[in-house]
């Protein structure tokens, strides 16, 4: 079985993009709302979830590490600063990657899930 990503995007051209870059790698299932995220989450437990920082406050990123804290978050944004990146990061985010880098997303998520079945072997 194929490992899974869930993508949070809330812009369909942004999602299809990113979708279409993560498939040849992962299944990849399409979320359009919070609470779409927290259900498939809670019933699939994807290997990692990739979440655009603006459809997304910090807190919903600490209060989803908190409850799924070996989940790699991902997040994206259009244009990623180092203010973003810290906040991102002290809430539980494993990275930020700006959204239209399909590489470079992919190459965090695959660290980030390496990272975290590192640690969960620890």
């Amino acid at each position: 079985m194929a490992q899974s990503v869930v993508v949070y995007e809330k812009d369909p051209r942004v999602a299809r993009y990113l979708a279409l870059g993560l498939r040849p790698h992962f299944s990849v299932h399409l979320i359009q709302s919070r609470e779409e995220l927290r259900a498939r989450l809670s019933s699939k437990h994807p290997e990692a979830v990739v979440l655009n920082i603006e459809d997304c406050r910090l807190t919903e990123i600490a209060n989803l590490h908190r409850d799924f804290p070996a989940l790699p978050i991902v997040c994206t944004h259009r244009i990623p600063d180092e203010e973003m990146w810290m906040a991102a990061l002290e809430a539980g985010a494993s990275d930020v990657c700006a959204a239209d880098d399909v590489e470079t997303l992919l190459t965090s998520v695959l660290r980030s899930m390496a990272l975290a079945r590192g640690t969960a072997a620890a």
